[in-house]
């Protein structure tokens, strides 16, 4: 089956969990978090959950645990900690979540992220793959690099990704 045939199958709606790992942002300053969810509910997706988290690799596991855990969610999108920074525990955290590995999506990301900002992006170690049969996706926490993400990656494939991991 060619890949137009897939996405024509995929489902037209995924539930997702929403995570921000951030020491500083609530609700009210999570921009990156904010702009996820407006993009998933444009695209007629659904926000199954929505938390921020510290930067703290324990909170973090424990809240992917959760929302992996959830019957109803499909995939788990997270943002921020994805740097190298010493806070940044993201990447680790969500490494060992990862049973199917998409490398390309971190590669390609940071190829769109060097069109965007330059050598910077080779910083960014946002990644994707899948998780006790859901799709786990994580990004950089700036609104820049999410709208990014969202736009050029996330949007066009997360109904594919879904789908096949469904069945």
């Amino acid at each position: 089956m060619a890949v137009h045939e897939h996405k024509e199958k995929a489902k037209k709606s995924v539930r997702c969990f929403v995570i921000t790992v951030s020491d500083t942002r609530d609700e009210t300053t999570d921009t990156s978090g904010q702009t996820i969810k407006q993009f998933l509910a444009d695209e007629g997706h659904h926000a199954a959950g929505y938390r921020i988290v510290k930067d703290e690799p324990v909170e973090i596991e424990a809240l992917l645990n959760e929302a992996l855990g959830k019957s109803e969610v499909d995939a788990v999108i997270v943002n921020g900690g994805t740097g190298i920074a010493p806070r940044d525990g993201t990447y680790e955290v969500v490494s060992r979540f990862l049973e199917k590995k998409l490398d390309g999506f971190g590669e390609i990301f940071r190829y769109l992220s060097y069109l965007d900002i330059g050598s910077a992006a080779i910083m960014s170690r946002a990644a994707a793959g899948t998780a006790r049969g859901k799709v786990l996706i994580s990004l950089p926490g700036s609104k820049g690099a999410v709208t990014l993400a969202m736009e050029k990656l996330v949007l066009p494939e997360i109904r594919h990704m879904v789908s096949q991991l469904q069945g």
